[in-house]
């Protein structure tokens, strides 16, 4: 088992922290660290976690194999690199970091130190985009023309004027690096082909404070296909993703998204496309994409087995947030 410490004791490292305490016999957290341990000193104690006064003494710990990082985004690559200079294998939320120069250097330390390096791209682990996918790559939806995204909520309202998640160098971009990122990422896994151009804008219309809470963008795949992504921040929560294939469509979509998704597709009647096909309805067993994706991070930690890798679409979602802000900022189309 992989004997792991969650570092940044918050509502989402909380919640990391309930997917598998307990539950996996491949990964378990014994130690963890935060910036206001007085506020976790209660949690720790119900759930078996050492409360450590620093990342440095969790890092300085032996009794660990593994780090589990719910921290602010600028603090991620610095963090994982002194991970991986400790020999620790290291499990990052999203986004990898703020630029790509420093994601780059991150994921190459692990490299290095032949330690893995995972980040929480959880949608991949929805039998519902694994099987988009899978539809895509055996021709049953066609060749792919078009991805179709957004994710939306409240967030501009959640946090007060002072929380780090309404400072605009943590979140350039508005709701990028808290919602979009994941709909990035989940292109890139479907379209299997880098973003090649982007062309975006970012606005704040609602508060006179904080972060943008109105940004969309247009991105071009170096395979050619197209792709629209929106994230609004300021309003109720929805969520969506529709994939265009030359033989037909498949949607994913609801309010919430940590609960197993539903699969809907129509497909052309090549006998008849005058045909309005009807869309079909795909569900799946209930599963947690959390502890999903924790335990193939074990499972890989174990086999001294990398996972984010220099180049790789981890590295690449840092580098178009980059392209997005720099977009947005010079009202311009801009090349990756």
């Amino acid at each position: 088992m992989i004997r792991a410490a969650i570092v940044g004791i918050g509502t989402w490292g909380r919640n990391l922290v309930g997917a598998v305490q307990g539950k996996s016999e491949l990964i378990g957290f014994v130690a963890g660290a935060t910036r206001t341990p007085a506020t976790a000193e209660l949690y720790c104690k119900q759930q078996g976690i050492r409360l450590m006064e620093s990342y440095e003494e969790v890092l300085a710990y032996a009794e660990i194999d593994a780090v589990v990082l719910a921290t602010p985004h600028s603090l991620h690559c610095e963090q994982i690199v002194a991970a991986a200079k400790a020999g620790k294998h290291v499990f990052v939320e999203k986004p990898l970091g703020i630029d790509a120069k420093s994601a780059e250097q991150a994921v190459t330390a692990c490299a290095q130190q032949k330690v893995t390096l995972a980040v929480g791209y959880n949608w991949r682990f929805q039998p519902a985009l694994q099987e988009a996918r899978h539809m895509l790559d055996d021709g049953h939806l066609g060749k792919l023309l078009h991805i179709e995204g957004n994710f939306s909520g409240p967030s501009a309202y959640r946090f007060a004027r002072e929380h780090w998640r309404h400072d605009r160098e943590e979140a350039p971009a508005g709701g990028m690096t808290g919602r979009g990122v994941h709909v990035v990422d989940a292109m890139l896994y479907l379209a299997r082909s880098h973003i090649g151009s982007v062309a975006a804008q970012s606005e704040r219309l609602v508060h006179d404070f904080g972060v943008d809470d109105t940004t969309s963008m247009l991105f071009r795949f170096q395979s050619g296909a197209t792709a629209y992504l929106g994230t609004v921040i300021a309003t109720a929560e929805a969520w969506r993703l529709q994939i265009f294939g030359s033989k037909g469509w498949i949607e994913l979509g609801d309010v919430a998204h940590l609960h197993t998704w539903d699969l809907k597709f129509s497909l052309l009647d090549p006998q008849d496309l005058a045909r309005k096909q009807p869309p079909e309805v795909i569900s799946y067993p209930k599963t947690s994409t959390e502890l999903a994706e924790l335990e193939h991070f074990a499972k890989a930690a174990m086999a001294r087995r990398p996972l984010a890798i220099p180049g790789g679409d981890e590295v690449h979602n840092v580098a178009v947030l980059e392209a997005i802000v720099r977009s947005a900022r010079d009202g311009a189309r801009v090349q990756l």
